[in-house]
């Protein structure tokens, strides 16, 4: 039966990966938590159970991450549906950024990520089945926001390495769904998700104006509901054929269309350009 799946989820203990466990866990599944704090998920969910597992893990670290998928499959037997969840969010110009805040966004959102799948994928191919849900963010596709330039490259880059893994594990019966979140009412704005550069440059004005809006008004504005993003991503793990590109939230919707429209419309106002350059 679909609900006797084990879920794996990266970053459960708020944000929509709690909301997304917690709906899982109401309708039977199974999940296996992961946090910097194996606390925060006993406080939220209660300790260990039949249907729930809480693990602490360092997602930078591959041996804590290669053992708490270990501790999973050993209590669980299995795990059916990995989502990566975890990351955190970085707004600053790129010239004001140092290397160091930027290098770390991307050890968590990226090169994270990648511990994970390395160590989940092999249960899965074994087994020839298995659902891999990777989280970037409309900000993964279209990335035309003044103060976002790393954050949204590292989203980025998990929707084309998402694409090439679900090239590579295929013929494995493995589905693979880059989920791109537009605004959801989480704690993704406030200051536990959300860093500030340490030397903010005063020139960028506009790069201080999306800082105040994120902060002052979109922060508990955001017009998606957490709840209904974790009962879509459990409706797109039934379907036979998923999505590989799951845009989700009204305003990601949108956002994707409006990017769409500007590549097709520098792709034919400079069609003779780009197709001037054969031999």
């Amino acid at each position: 039966m679909e609900n006797n799946k084990v879920w794996f989820i990266t970053g459960a203990s708020k944000g929509l990966g709690l909301e997304l466990a917690k709906k899982l866990l109401s309708e039977g599944y199974k999940v296996a938590a992961t946090s910097r704090s194996e606390d925060a998920l006993i406080k939220v969910f209660g300790g260990i159970s039949e249907n729930f597992l809480p693990l602490e893990m360092d997602l930078v670290d591959e041996k804590s991450v290669k053992n708490a998928i270990e501790v999973a499959v050993s209590y669980f037997k299995t795990i059916d549906v990995l989502v990566n969840n975890a990351g955190y969010g970085l707004l600053g110009a790129l010239e004001e950024l140092t290397d160091a805040e930027a290098r770390k966004n991307y050890e968590v959102n990226v090169f994270g990520l990648l511990n994970v799948i390395r160590n989940t994928v092999p249960y899965m191919r074994a087994n020839r089945s298995g659902h891999i849900f990777n989280i970037s963010s409309v900000g993964g596709y279209h990335g035309g926001f003044p103060g976002w330039g790393i954050y949204c490259s590292t989203k980025f880059a998990v929707a084309g390495l998402t694409e090439s893994l679900s090239a590579e594990v295929k013929e494995f019966g493995i589905n693979a769904t880059i989920v791109y979140p537009g605004y959801f009412r989480t704690d993704f704005l406030k200051d536990s998700s959300l860093l500030l550069p340490q030397s903010p440059i005063a020139d960028y004005k506009a790069v201080r104006e999306s800082e105040i809006a994120h902060k002052d008004s979109i922060n508990e504005n955001q017009p998606g509901d957490p709840v209904k993003f974790a009962t879509a991503l459990i409706k797109m793990s039934k379907e036979e054929n998923p999505a590989l590109h799951l845009f989700v939230g009204e305003d990601a919707y949108n956002m994707a269309n409006v990017k769409i429209a500007e590549v097709q419309k520098d792709l034919e106002q400079w069609k003779s350009v780009s197709v001037s350059t054969g031999f």
